[in-house]
Parts: C-alpha cells; structure tokens; sequence
C-alpha cells in the first residue's frame, strides 16, 4: 500500500445517492484475486457502452476527471454487498479517498484497510462540492483534516462556516496504518520481534 500522509487534487463528482458495490465494480469482475487491474473495472457499466467504448459524458471520462484522486459522491456510498473488490477498483483506478455524508459500513472498514480514505462531511460542504465538481482539495490525513482553498465567504451557504479546513472522523489505528503505508498482516508483521520476545517470555 502506499503511504498517505497529506496530498492535494482536483475532485471529480458522483452526485448519485446510494451507489452500491455492485455499480462500483459489478459481479461479474469478482472472480480475480488480485488488485492489479481492477481499475478498469470501475464503474464498467456506467463507464462503457455495449461495445466496451468509454461513454463520452460519464464524469469518470471526460478529460477534466484525468489525474483526479478524489471522488466526491452521493449519500451512503458503498452500500449493498460487502465485496473488497469495490475499494481495490477504486485504488487501482488512482482514487486516494471519496467524499460523502455516509458510507456503509463494510464498503468504509474495506476501504481503510486497502488504502483508500472514506471522508465524511456535512451537508452543506458536501453541496458545495457537488456544486463545483474539479475544485482543488487537500487531505491531510495526518491532521484529520480536508481543505478547500479558494473558497470566499461570498461563495459559501449561509449555514456553512466561514473556514476552509473541515475535520473529518478516522480511528487512530486506520490513521496509522494508511500514513505508514501497510494493512492489518503488515502491522503484525512490523512488531514481529516485539510478538517473537513476547512469546519467548511467555513460555
């Protein structure tokens, strides 16, 4: 996995509420054990036409969304089946964390796990990025925090605060595992000396 500490881009927006795992990456691509390639998979009946040629308007393939690392998304992203496949698309394709008010559970714990961060907002900063889809951002994940420069106060609803950081909610042991770049086996594997004296101790 790579190491996410802090990285700016521009968004590329998904306004649909309730996209499920299967639109993210449909069954048919589950019978693959390994993530290479599961970009392409992305989004497949969205992103092509029966003749698998790219759709010109689908958001994910204008020429604007090349490059992009950030998605932003409609309410409970992620949701039906609990498929680890949706997240490895994700990554593959070159997404670093999606931007919604909810995710489902599954589809947020699989992502932490795979190097992909699940940012929830509230409602009206998650408008105005919906508003204004490729608007540059920053994740710093290290500051728990997501910002939007170039937003004046003469930009923002009424109801939303005049500032361009908005912290964002992740457990301390994601946090950690996602800034040093490994998964749950590549933790235990770092700490297998103190795990190996440990036991010796133990016995």
């Amino acid at each position: 996995m790579e190491k996410i500490t802090r990285f700016r881009s521009r968004t590329v927006v998904l306004p649909q509420s309730d996209i499920d795992t299967d639109q993210i990456l449909p069954a048919r691509f589950l019978t693959t054990t390994t993530r290479a390639g599961m970009g392409d998979a992305l989004f497949a009946d969205w992103r092509y036409d029966e003749h698998g040629r790219l759709i010109g308007d689908f958001p994910l393939n204008r020429p604007e969304a090349e490059g992009c690392q950030v998605l932003v998304a409609g309410n409970n992203f992620g949701c039906g089946s609990s498929r680890e496949h949706a997240p490895w698309g994700l990554v593959d394709y070159g997404f670093k964390a999606v931007i919604s008010t909810a995710f489902a559970d599954i589809f947020r714990n699989n992502s932490l796990k795979n190097g992909l961060i699940p940012i929830i907002v509230d409602q009206p900063t998650h408008q105005w990025l919906l508003d204004h889809p490729g608007v540059e951002v920053e994740v710093d994940l290290e500051q728990r925090q997501l910002r939007l420069p170039g937003r004046s106060p003469e930009s923002l609803p009424e109801s939303l605060p005049e500032t361009e950081m908005i912290e964002f909610p992740i457990d301390n042991f994601s946090r950690y595992c996602l800034m040093e770049g490994i998964d749950q086996l590549g933790y235990l594997l770092k700490h297998s000396d103190a795990i190996s004296r440990f036991e010796q101790h133990r016995a």
